[in-house]
């Protein structure tokens, strides 16, 4: 890969996701795999995000590699995997975190890999969408919540409802192909779903999905986003708090464990060039299963850039 100092990148040394070596290690990494250990600290109940990547980390020590019939190769291998290790942030510094979190985002699409990371709440998903922008200005974003992120703002600040919001006031995704799936529950402030709309995203209810079935989604979201390059977030309150109760925002009435899973299986193919798997909260996660199911869909992730067209 294209040489990069990891040494003067804002990174922490952690315990690898599934023991992936470090990229000084891989001559031709694939991936990338980023900790964003950080959330706004605004949450009045539900701290506890910026400890997702070490739990999510720890947990991946119980995944295997080969899962056939589905896949009987290891992916690890054969993307040539590359743990970075954690952004080195201060929950509640925004604008600091923000720019250490672009460095490094940078640092890996310079070294040839596409990044698939894990927080963090959802404010860590806009300096993301931003450096993705740079490699890929023709971005569309795929994301898959229990809230659309897409809340009207202040003129000034930042917090885990807006990321959309500020992703399409930059310009940094074109709303005309990109979505949201799996809305549901309650908000903190009227008419945040009309503003969505109104920033021009795609918003598939939960309602929608049980009527559509899981099939109908995956039809939508190919139709949705083509053959464009594909920023994929993955809020794991999108499942019901019964398979992931430890998460920022719970919402009942979400996907099953399988459900969830099997999305990630349909939208193969698509050309996924970043995976974003956030939201875990371990103070509130029982037995670690919800860091378990992001670690889970972490693995997917591999698979989908494996099977993105080359």
């Amino acid at each position: 890969m294209p040489r990069v100092d990891i040494a003067d990148l804002p990174l922490r040394r952690t315990l690898p996701f599934m023991r992936a070596p470090g990229p000084q290690e891989r001559t031709a990494s694939r991936v990338g795999i980023v900790g964003i250990p950080f959330d706004c600290g605004a949450h009045p109940l539900r701290v506890g995000a910026r400890l997702g990547p070490s739990a999510i980390r720890e947990q991946s020590q119980l995944l295997r590699p080969f899962n056939p019939p589905d896949f009987d190769f290891d992916p690890l291998a054969r993307l040539q995997v590359a743990d970075w290790g954690d952004v080195d942030v201060v929950p509640g510094q925004i604008e600091d975190a923000f720019a250490k979190i672009e460095c490094v985002l940078d640092a890996v699409y310079a070294s040839g890999a596409l990044p698939l990371t894990m927080g963090g709440d959802g404010a860590g998903t806009l300096p993301q969408i931003r450096a993705a922008h740079r490699k890929f200005p023709d971005l569309v974003a795929l994301h898959l919540d229990s809230h659309a992120d897409s809340n009207p703002f202040p003129e000034t600040g930042h917090d885990t409802g807006t990321a959309f919001t500020r992703a399409a006031q930059e310009g940094l995704v074109d709303v005309a192909h990109s979505l949201h799936a799996g809305i549901r529950g309650t908000f903190r402030m009227q008419g945040s779903l009309e503003h969505s709309d109104k920033l021009g995203y795609e918003t598939i209810l939960m309602r929608e999905i049980e009527s559509i079935g899981i099939a109908g989604l995956v039809a939508r979201i190919r139709a949705r986003c083509g053959s464009r390059p594909v920023y994929l977030c993955f809020d794991m309150d999108v499942f019901d708090p019964s398979c992931a109760p430890g998460v920022c925002a719970p919402s009942w009435g979400g996907l099953s464990a399988r459900e969830g899973l099997a999305i990630l299986r349909g939208i193969g193919g698509l050309n996924i060039v970043a995976v974003d798997v956030n939201t875990i909260s371990p103070p509130h996660d029982v037995g670690g299963m919800s860091a378990l199911l992001a670690a889970n869909v972490m693995l997917e992730g591999m698979l989908l850039f494996a099977q993105r067209p080359q």
